[in-house]
């Protein structure tokens, strides 16, 4: 009886063990595949839709937006232009902007993909002790021809600028007051966006694809291919080992 016992043991261990080694070394899913398709040569750039109390927002945003998305190897289209051009067209504001019909858009700009952004935060914020500037803001790239969601990205930025200059409760909010104040001036939030621009399209974990003008695209290109190489062979390996 015992005998029995520790040999269903045994059995049920090896299998076990079969089925969650075959699990833990199938490779993750690849959210680039659509992007890496459909890879797009030029980005329309449309003013973000406006969800913050900063009614200055969209503009300023969007004014540090093009630079990292050129960096990461794309053709940006001139945003005063892109503006200007749908205001003189009936689309006065950037809800009206969003919901351009995509064809459209391909037809008079001719670009390959859209980007949308929402703008959720934006601005400084006093709190009790300290003057944060946040920028949070959610973005989409989407392939103008097919209408597919090529990228999606979240940015939850905040920079607080008090910098420890003053100590003790009424220092603390003396430097906050300060801060906030100052902000107006030098336009604090401008130079958060252009930061939380860079983290947003040119993070390397979750941020936009080396585009085709970039110099890395082509080696992108190629270990992306080898990865998915690797991919499949592990996944046949896995499928031809595992017991029936």
């Amino acid at each position: 009886m015992s005998r029995f016992y520790t040999r269903i043991c045994t059995t049920t261990t090896i299998v076990a063990s079969a089925l969650l080694g075959a699990c833990t070394t199938l490779p993750a899913e690849d959210p680039y595949v659509l992007y890496r398709d459909l890879m797009p040569t030029s980005i329309l750039v449309l003013p973000p839709v406006n969800e913050s109390l900063d009614v200055n927002a969209p503009y300023s945003w969007v004014t540090t937006a093009t630079m990292p998305i050129a960096e990461q190897g794309y053709y940006v289209f001139p945003v005063a232009i892109v503006d200007a051009f749908m205001k003189e067209n009936g689309l006065p504001n950037p809800e009206d902007m969003h919901a351009a019909p995509l064809d459209k858009l391909g037809e008079v700009f001719g670009a390959d993909a859209v980007l949308y952004v929402t703008l959720t935060e934006f601005g400084q914020k006093f709190e009790l002790l300290s003057s944060t500037t946040r920028v949070d803001a959610e973005a989409e790239l989407v392939d103008i021809k097919s209408g597919q969601s090529l990228w999606k990205g979240a940015l939850n930025y905040a920079d607080n600028n008090n910098g420890g200059a003053q100590s003790g409760l009424l220092g603390s909010l003396i430097t906050a007051a300060v801060n906030q104040i100052g902000a107006t001036l030098t336009d604090r939030t401008h130079d958060a966006a252009a930061v939380a621009n860079f983290q947003l399209f040119r993070n390397t974990r979750n941020g936009l694809l080396k585009g085709p003008r970039h110099s890395g695209f082509e080696a992108q290109m190629i270990a992306a291919r080898e990865a998915a190489e690797a991919a499949e062979a592990t996944e046949a390996a896995n499928s031809t080992e595992s017991p029936e």
